[in-house]
């Protein structure tokens, strides 16, 4: 992977069908039920004192923002195997650490891979996942917090995340 090129994301298979029909839908069907309702609120006149066309416009604006989103991370994402169980922090991996001294568990990477759960999700492009990444059980590492504090972070364990 070339040093410009946008990082992969690593998606189940399960998770990138989940998002590829949430795409479908808002590029399709969701994008003509907007439409319609922008139309049936613009028939009903004076534009300037119409809150249901003025909230029709806002969710279209955040339906397109997802789109791209979407698109954007479906383009880019590594469907299907889980990275290597070899305990190195990588995308993909649920990490088990010690930071600040509380143990905590997180998935390393997207949102949107996690879906619906409760789980704890750190990019790794945040200040501890950048610090992490290609860490293995037993490395302990320092990161400057967006808040300027140095925090102490103990690596436990890395495993894949089979969602």
């Amino acid at each position: 992977m070339s040093t410009n090129s946008a990082p992969v994301a690593w998606l189940t298979q399960e998770s990138y069908d989940r998002l590829k029909a949430e795409l479908d839908h808002l590029s399709g069907a969701g994008r003509a039920e907007i439409v319609a309702r922008i139309e049936q609120a613009r028939s009903e006149g004076d534009l300037k004192e119409n809150g249901g066309y003025h909230a029709a416009k806002e969710e279209q604006g955040k339906a397109e923002a997802r789109i791209r989103q979407l698109t954007a991370l479906l383009e880019s994402a590594h469907v299907g195997e889980a990275p290597a169980d070899n305990g190195v922090v990588e995308p993909g991996m649920m990490v088990s650490a010690k930071i600040a001294g509380d143990v905590e568990n997180f998935l390393l990477g997207s949102r949107e891979v996690a879906g619906d759960t409760d789980i704890d999700v750190y990019s790794e492009k945040s200040p501890l996942g950048a610090a992490i990444q290609g860490k293995k059980a037993g490395d302990a590492v320092t990161y400057t917090a967006p808040n300027g504090k140095q925090i102490a972070v103990e690596i436990i364990s890395a495993t894949p995340y089979v969602g």
